[in-house]
């Protein structure tokens, strides 16, 4: 992806993205976008802050730059680390507060299937294959270490909606329904 130098060619940039991607599976049953914004109303029908609702609708944009950067062609035998490179690519025109969340939702995932028992039986078969390319279970100190970042929360909260947002019935959602939210959570 090319650098942009307004936070509204930004947005563009991100509608492009998904507009090109948006209709992928990447792994799952669903599209990217359908279930970005089946996570998104999620956040918002929770009454989330509108930064958490745009890193929810943002979450996954890691796989879309891999597919961007790959010709449509991923490799999903290994980990993509989509979650650092979407909040790296964001960090260009959204906050900590849209981009922390992002950051640690792999990490969100691998800290509740190892302190909720009930978490990994909520996987998808597409969660549950890539948990291990992402290093399944945390040790103790990685609870620990996960626990204490101030954007933990954020990231549980996100993860959980992640999970959620896989239903096959269309949600009747469009990404532009949340190009306000986007411009909202803009930082420059």
């Amino acid at each position: 992806m090319s650098l942009t130098k307004t936070s509204s060619d930004f947005i563009a940039e991100i509608e492009a993205l998904y507009s090109r991607w948006g209709s992928n599976k990447y792994d799952e049953q669903i599209s990217q976008i359908e279930h970005a914004v089946q996570c998104a109303e999620f956040a918002r029908h929770a009454e989330a802050d509108d930064e958490l609702i745009v890193a929810t609708l943002l979450h996954d944009i890691g796989h879309l730059l891999e597919l961007e950067q790959k010709d449509g062609n991923p490799n999903l035998n290994k980990n993509d680390e989509h979650e650092s490179s979407g909040a790296a690519y964001l960090a260009r025109h959204f906050s900590s507060a849209v981009t922390a969340p992002i950051a640690l939702h792999v990490e969100a995932k691998r800290f509740l299937c190892t302190t909720e028992e009930t978490y990994f039986a909520q996987l998808s078969p597409a969660s549950v294959r890539s948990l291990e390319l992402q290093g399944g279970k945390m040790s103790a100190s990685e609870v620990e270490r996960f626990a204490k970042h101030p954007a933990s929360e954020r990231a549980v909260a996100l993860r959980r909606w992640d999970e959620l947002g896989k239903s096959l019935e269309p949600s009747g959602l469009t990404f532009l329904d949340f190009r306000d939210y986007l411009r909202r959570c803009l930082t420059n």
